[in-house]
């Protein structure tokens, strides 16, 4: 059985649904997606709505339809603890119990973790519990330390990418206006995180860093961790990497296990990473990671391979990127975890390339209301027929057959190619058979698995790859220094573990 609507949950479906223990399919989801209620009835199951933040609706369900095991594909259901419920009444869970989904759900522990056990790959971090903590302690320490002064404002609590205002302060005539800014967000993110409770942590401060961002998916039984092909997402709205940031745009991996622009030894560094991650959330909470964990990583001047989020479940449309290359059955990599004989299962991957483009309505990300219950008419046999796959995402299929759109992206388009253009271009012809039926509009990102995109990637990664190479070559790489007039050299690491232990500062 399997929880969740979008898109990801889709392609979940698809590849249980493709096993060779020919399963039927169950699924519980908060709006009823075609694509997987197609796959269920298809394989003889059924799909049931339900408040997926529910554990005990969605146990329920499992007990009722007697499924073998759960898999959770969004994050708030592990946030809420549903596959602890599903286990603690003896149905196997494929997802992150609520405390070892800390690592993602709170930013703030995810820092802490990383700085306590002394991992690679973590950034200096600052928390605060209102915006005038937040505003007052930037105000004062921003025109001495550097690291204060270009910062990314988060709210301490994962919420699909929104609220993420990275801020650089380094000219001197635009420093009044960027505190102004800093302190209207911070009061924003005050507000924002009013709706989630039992997080103290609000607001958290980081320092600003910059190079190629990628995702690298794993599975694990807790005791190995198996890494999947690098995934490259994209954020922002709307082409190069403009507009507010939404839950992923679109996405490219390939050919085989790395990307263009990140090296063998960068992915070897980022496994190791991801696996120190999960063996240190182990240790702290004293309970068995068993499902797929994921780092949302960057390669940046200070530490190289950087985590700058982790998931407790797959990214979306990530999933899309990895799930349709996946050679190995799931339902047999979901028992090696089950089971804890993940060390023995080969998980093989095709060595193509993909890409994923999402269609969203108008109005996503921030006017969500807005971008609700349009008409959606869509033409999948024209789009299989161009040589792509398509998923449904947030949409409701209605009792009179209607479609409607739930305020998210509505679907994704993906190709397999051997080439990032010619996955592109294809996508793009099947952009037309999709459309809103009252005429709402629709956008999507015309530049994902472009050339261009592909070549701008490329140049960031290289320039940053010499700068945190040269720290690596001198020792210095995960040290930052700053020169304080009468002060001297101060260490912001230094200062940063001191307070983490209690001390003054």
């Amino acid at each position: 059985m399997g929880v969740g609507n979008g898109a990801r949950e889709h392609i979940i479906a698809k590849k249980l649904a493709e096993s060779k223990y020919r399963p039927k399919v169950y699924w519980v989801g908060e709006l009823q997606n075609p694509g997987i209620l197609r796959i269920c009835k298809q394989s003889g199951g059924e799909y049931a709505l339900c408040k997926t933040t529910d554990p005990e609706k969605v146990v329920t369900h499992a007990l009722r339809w007697g499924v073998d095991f759960v898999f959770v594909g969004p994050e708030e259901p592990n946030f809420h603890g549903v596959p602890d419920i599903c286990e603690k009444n003896g149905i196997p869970c494929i997802g992150a119990s609520s405390k070892l989904a800390k690592i993602e759900m709170s930013k703030a522990e995810l820092r802490r973790l990383q700085w306590k056990y002394d991992l690679k790959g973590k950034l200096l971090f600052k928390t605060f519990r209102t915006a005038e903590e937040a505003s007052r302690y930037l105000e004062k320490y921003s025109e001495t330390l550097t690291w204060l002064q270009n910062v990314a404002l988060k709210p301490a609590r994962q919420a699909g990418g929104r609220g993420v205002k990275v801020v650089d302060d380094r000219h001197i005539y635009l420093h009044d206006e960027k505190e102004r800014f800093k302190k209207q967000h911070a009061s924003w993110l005050e507000s924002y995180m009013k709706s989630f409770s039992g997080i103290e942590d609000k607001i958290l401060v980081e320092e600003k860093v910059w190079g190629p961002e990628y995702t690298l998916q794993c599975f694990t039984d807790g005791k190995v961790v198996k890494g999947m092909p690098l995934v490259q997402d994209n954020k922002n709205a709307h082409e190069f990497d403009i507009g507010t940031e939404t839950g992923g745009m679109g996405s490219i991996s390939g050919p085989g296990m790395t990307l263009p622009f990140i090296t063998k030894d960068e992915y070897e560094e980022s496994l190791k990473i991801v696996d120190s991650i999960v063996k240190a959330i182990q240790d702290e909470v004293g309970e068995c990671y068993h499902g797929v964990v994921a780092g949302q990583m960057m390669i940046t001047e200070v530490e190289g391979p950087t985590i700058i989020e982790m998931y407790s479940r797959f990214g979306d449309p990530e999933a899309l990127n990895v799930l349709s290359t996946l050679k190995t059955d799931l339902i047999d990599i979901c028992y090696g975890i089950i089971d804890g004989r993940l060390s023995s299962i080969n998980i093989e991957f095709e060595d193509s390339v993909t890409v994923v483009k999402a269609v969203a309505p108008k109005g996503y990300p921030d006017f969500r209301d807005l971008a609700k219950n349009h008409p959606v008419i869509v033409d999948e046999e024209k789009i299989v027929n161009e040589g792509c796959e398509f998923y449904w995402g947030s949409a409701d299929l209605k009792d009179d057959g209607s479609i409607v759109t739930g305020g998210s992206r509505v679907c994704e388009i993906l190709c397999k190619s051997d080439r990032f253009e010619e996955a592109s271009e294809r996508i793009e012809r099947c952009i037309a058979y999709i459309r809103l039926g009252d005429g709402w509009g629709l956008f999507h990102r015309s530049d994902i698995g472009s050339l261009e995109l592909l070549a701008r990637r490329m140049d960031v990664a290289d320039r940053v790859r010499r700068l945190y190479r040269y720290r690596l070559e001198k020792g210095i790489l995960g040290r930052r220094f700053d020169w304080l007039p009468g002060l001297g050299m101060v260490d912001p690491v230094a200062t940063l573990k001191k307070s983490l232990m209690g001390e003054s500062v």
